[in-house]
């Protein structure tokens, strides 16, 4: 079957089912609060043990930004202003104004895997014709955005708590993206005010810290996984298209069944890219039905560690390679 034909075939997943959301939606919420309750209550017992149950509970607050991020595709509920103000309701727990965000990502997904429209909600990527030909300080910036510390430590750091304060992308788009920067901000600060009141700067340092900071990082990883992998795909914009953009270019991240639930089988990713108004909860069904999207972009938890040694893109060899196999490529 060609790309373009899944899109067909694909289409009769789109339809919310609104049981299946709000049961979706209650055992990650409801975990959510109790584990942050639980570490809370734990700081007068042990430091330890609250962050180790904040640490815990990081991947429900990552699972919670998967319904977040439905929400902004218009999957998650068939009612598009319920799905809406869920996902803004969802933006403060995840430290992301819900309207800036859903209009970057809506750019990523119109032009990812497009060489000549890279920037907007994507990890920085050059082909070795560009890194080689820039300076010596361009090439040690980029070594450096590409660093796995710079990119699951500190650029999880910088998104969440520096950039999503304000609208970046979208400046001058209009002040609807203002108000939900700055509407987010506020509901963000008068949360955390609560928290310090009545459980001090611990409740902070020991228990929103440890979460927040692990999602981001969790979820720098995954959004990395999918799409920088080694048979992933770039073209220039007279050969791209957002079907086989979404089938050569996004990953099936095959991980454990534990792991997938905590995602939101949010693995199934060339999937999600072929057909974005698919919910999250019939991705797997989709896999089950159509066993032959298992094996595009198949990428196991053990081989995914292997594309962090991963950095530019060839473009004589298609294929993502190391700064070393980069060096070692005839000029």
């Amino acid at each position: 079957m060609q790309p373009h034909d899944w899109s067909r075939v694909l289409a009769a997943y789109r339809t919310p089912i609104l049981s299946r959301a709000l049961f979706e939606l209650t055992v990650t919420l409801i975990p959510f609060v109790t584990l942050s309750a639980l570490a809370w209550a734990a700081l007068y017992l042990s430091t330890v043990l609250a962050i180790g149950l904040a640490l815990i509970n990081a991947f429900f607050l990552l699972r919670l930004f998967m319904i977040q991020h439905d929400c902004g595709h218009g999957s998650f509920l068939r009612n598009r202003k319920a799905s809406d103000w869920i996902g803004r309701v969802l933006g403060v727990l995840t430290l992301t104004p819900y309207d800036v965000w859903r209009q970057n990502h809506a750019t990523h997904h119109a032009t990812s895997g497009n060489l000549d429209r890279r920037g907007t909600g994507d990890i920085p990527t050059l082909t070795v014709r560009e890194y080689r030909a820039r300076s010596r300080f361009g090439r040690l910036r980029y070594r450096v955005l590409r660093n796995p510390l710079f990119l699951f430590g500190l650029a999880p750091i910088y998104i969440f708590f520096l950039q999503n304060r304000l609208p970046v992308g979208l400046m001058r788009a209009g002040r609807r993206y203002w108000l939900s920067a700055l509407g987010t901000n506020a509901a963000i600060a008068s949360l955390l005010a609560v928290l310090y009141q009545f459980g001090g700067a611990e409740v902070l340092i020991f228990v929103f810290m440890p979460t927040t900071l692990l999602a981001a990082s969790i979820g720098m990883w995954l959004f990395y996984v999918q799409h920088q992998f080694e048979d992933t795909a770039w073209e220039h914009d007279s050969d791209w298209n957002v079907q086989t953009a979404a089938i050569e270019g996004s990953s099936f991240y095959d991980l454990p069944p534990v792991l997938a639930w905590l995602t939101a089988d949010i693995g199934a990713h060339h999937v999600h890219h072929l057909a974005s108004r698919i919910p999250f909860y019939r991705l797997r069904q989709v896999l089950r039905d159509h066993e032959v999207l298992k094996d595009c972009g198949r990428v196991t938890l053990r081989e995914s560690f292997r594309s962090a040694r991963l950095h530019l893109w060839d473009e004589a060899e298609q294929r993502l390679v190391s700064f070393s196999r980069a060096r070692a490529a005839p000029a």
